[in-house]
């Protein structure tokens, strides 16, 4: 109410006439605009606060004004989306919603359902995920304010010894008055008459009053001074010029929470009016200042999320599941010290449950067989030598083969491995040549 502010006003409200059932009927208690008020006087009387303070709590209801639409944004709710309140839909002009799922309720997304629920419009007019865009648009605001980030730096030192001292002095100033009573209670009972018991004991009363004020305010002063942080020292005070200079430093710490941080970007930050594409997310970042920001965000295809297992570990499991089952090639992938998308190990469960997410066929016992293909066991009972001679033969490139991985099963075609065989079992001359090394000798036995 104007009044509080020391204004005078008339003529705020209004009425109006609505036909119901062919009777007129009129409705009062309609706020009117300030400029259609009959009666508005300024500085009319001595107000509780100023006018300005009354125009800037205005200002601050409509802006945390929720659910209303227009410019309001919102007071700050739950949630870890950084952004809400802040966010326009460039297609239809409406403010988005933000919305929570997961197991844990961490998950958010930004969606526009304006039309559904003013018109009953199917579907929403956009949707796209919260993480990418809370993240650039930090980023964003953080290198906009590096500038000023040393001088908010030497603000909050100079902040920390004001209240400090200020806290301090108050206790000091209420720690005298209490011992001025007190000492006024103790003159006013020397003086009183020791006959007029009631007299005497009333004064008596009021100055152990007195008294346990002044111990009280000597206590808490006590308390104070010991609870009271050093002075600032230069190390103190390097940390706080580091924390200014570096911003993301104090963003990411972790005392840092969402509300503070959403304090931060509602403090810069007016308004941001997105517009989605195939690929990306088109931002005008509206600073409080006036300016004005463009800013892209990569949009995520649909079926990718932050989770996405690398693209070489999906290859991988694709050639390892032609050569053995679930079990052996969570083991191979452990070994090799590859994880999943959420960086835990790899168990049989996880590697069957990533092929039916990605439609790779189940091993088969007897599906190398049925291909033509052997192992470096089977090769070397069928050649009749040590593995480690199949494995020199294959490192000379005499015997074709290959492997998924280091550390993977070798595969030998059977082609191969009987065509081997079969220069084995001919003449010497089609056998492995003798070494031209002049060193090597030959031993005859008789």
């Amino acid at each position: 109410n104007p009044i509080y502010a020391g204004a005078y006003a008339f003529g705020r409200t209004g009425s109006k006439v609505r036909i119901e059932d062919g009777q007129k009927r009129v409705v009062r208690g309609h706020a009117k605009p300030r400029d259609t008020w009959q009666v508005l006087i300024k500085a009319h009387h001595e107000g509780y606060i100023d006018w300005e303070t009354h125009e800037h709590n205005l200002r601050v209801i409509a802006d945390n004004t929720n659910m209303k639409g227009g410019m309001a944004r919102g007071a700050l709710r739950q949630g870890e989306a950084l952004l809400v309140g802040l966010l326009r839909c460039g297609h239809c002009g409406r403010k988005l919603h933000v919305g929570y799922c997961g197991s844990d309720g961490n998950t958010s997304r930004y969606y526009c359902r304006g039309a559904t629920l003013n018109h009953g419009a199917p579907g929403k007019c956009i949707s796209f995920g919260s993480m990418r865009i809370d993240r650039d648009v930090a980023s964003e605001a953080l290198r906009v304010l590096q500038p000023v980030g040393v001088e908010a730096a030497l603000h909050a030192i100079e902040e920390r010894a004001i209240d400090s001292h200020t806290k301090r002095r108050q206790i000091e100033l209420a720690l005298e008055q209490s011992r001025f009573e007190a000492a006024r209670a103790h003159r006013q009972f020397d003086a009183v008459d020791p006959g007029n018991r009631l007299v005497a004991g009333e004064l008596e009363r009021r100055w152990n009053e007195r008294l346990n004020t002044v111990t009280q305010y000597e206590a808490q002063l006590q308390a104070v001074d010991a609870e009271h942080e050093p002075e600032m020292t230069p190390e103190l005070r390097q940390r706080l010029l580091s924390l200014g200079a570096d911003l993301a430093l104090a963003w990411d710490h972790p005392n840092a929470t969402s509300d503070t941080r959403k304090r931060i970007l509602r403090a810069v930050l007016k308004e941001i009016v997105v517009r989605v594409t195939d690929t990306q997310l088109q931002l005008m970042v509206h600073w409080q200042g006036g300016d004005h920001t463009a800013l892209a965000v990569v949009k995520n295809r649909t079926g990718q999320h932050r989770w996405t297992t690398d693209t070489g570990v999906e290859q991988l499991i694709n050639d390892l599941a032609r050569q053995m089952p679930d079990g052996g090639i969570a083991s191979l992938l452990n070994r090799m010290g590859q994880r999943t998308a959420k960086g835990h190990t790899w168990t049989e469960a996880r590697v069957r449950s990533f092929r039916g997410d990605h439609r790779i066929a189940v091993y088969r016992d007897g599906e190398r067989e049925a291909r033509g293909e052997m192992t470096l066991e089977q090769a070397a009972h069928l050649l009749q030598l040590s593995k480690m001679s199949v494995l020199r033969m294959i490192s000379a490139r005499e015997l074709p083969a290959h492997q998924a991985c280091k550390g993977a099963a070798w595969v030998i075609r059977e082609d191969d491995l009987a065509r081997v065989a079969a220069q084995r079992a001919g003449p010497p001359d089609q056998k492995r040549p003798r070494t031209t090394n002049p060193n090597q000798k030959s031993f005859e036995f008789q």
